[in-house]
């Protein structure tokens, strides 16, 4: 079975079948990448391919998500049942795409809600998402990346259109500050090394063209659709569902940098007289 990577870079497009030759600082065996969503079919919508392609290629790989679905309910008899309905479907999906059941995450944050939980506050023990005395996707997204320690971590558009899933961005992107560092050591040992970040685009487009491309045979293929079609309650995917046989075998990242301010940069701005 062939996958084959590609990755612009400003001397052209490297391209090979060896994860390798393509994915900057490969860490091989030590490889362990995580893919993190607002909601349970947002990463094999929007990864899906990317993550068969290293289950396939032995890479140690982890998903969690964020919120219970339960606002996706498409009719009035789903109501009452959609969380149960949508854990089921979220167990079978990833089971289908070959994830094992200990590499999968998942936060009860209400469907919906995400950016009235953005942040870290105290709580009482027993409190829903609740670790350590804590909740808000700060608390939880740091207690994950400490747990797992991702080589490469994988999030969402930052521009995409729902709002839970830029939620989902901005805080993820400083748990990874937090988590680095020796903040809240309840959650965990902090993690050494800063990971190499990717978006996938789900609903909306990238903000500039995306730098890596995975191209997957036709068996992954229909396997990704297959596992998103486990997602019976989900039927407003539609459009998106029809997108991805469109695309065929061929999945998009945007490589991010951890842009942390460095002051020196601008001081050439300066040297000159006016």
């Amino acid at each position: 079975m062939t996958i084959l990577f590609d990755r612009r870079t400003a001397n052209g497009t490297l391209s090979s079948s060896n994860p390798a030759d393509v994915w900057t600082d490969w860490q091989g065996t030590g490889e362990r990448w995580l893919f993190v969503s607002a909601h349970d079919d947002d990463i094999v919508a929007g990864a899906g391919l990317i993550l068969l392609a290293g289950l396939t290629n032995n890479v140690n790989s982890f998903a969690a998500y964020c919120t219970n679905g339960n606002m996706g309910y498409c009719s009035p008899e789903q109501r009452g049942d959609i969380v149960q309905i949508r854990q089921k479907e979220a167990d079978h999906s990833f089971e289908y795409l070959g994830l094992p059941k200990e590499n999968l995450f998942r936060f009860h944050y209400d469907d919906g809600n995400l950016m009235q939980e953005l942040g870290r506050r105290f709580a009482e023990p027993g409190v829903r998402n609740e670790l350590f005395g804590a909740v808000g996707l700060q608390n939880s997204l740091t207690w994950l990346l400490r747990k797992v320690k991702p080589t490469r971590l994988f999030l969402p558009n930052h521009r995409d259109l729902h709002p839970d899933h830029r939620a989902v961005h901005i805080d993820l992107i400083i748990s990874i500050f937090h988590a680095w560092g020796p903040m809240w050591p309840e959650l965990g040992k902090p993690n050494s090394a800063i990971p190499k970040l990717y978006e996938y685009a789900t609903y909306s487009d990238f903000v500039s063209p995306p730098t890596m491309r995975v191209s997957v045979p036709d068996e992954l293929m229909h396997r990704r659709l297959e596992a998103l079609a486990v997602y019976e309650s989900q039927r407003q995917i539609g459009l998106i569902v029809e997108g991805l046989r469109k695309a065929g075998g061929s999945e998009y990242l945007l490589e991010m940098e951890f842009d942390l301010i460095q002051h020196d940069k601008y001081a050439t701005l300066f040297s000159g007289k006016s």
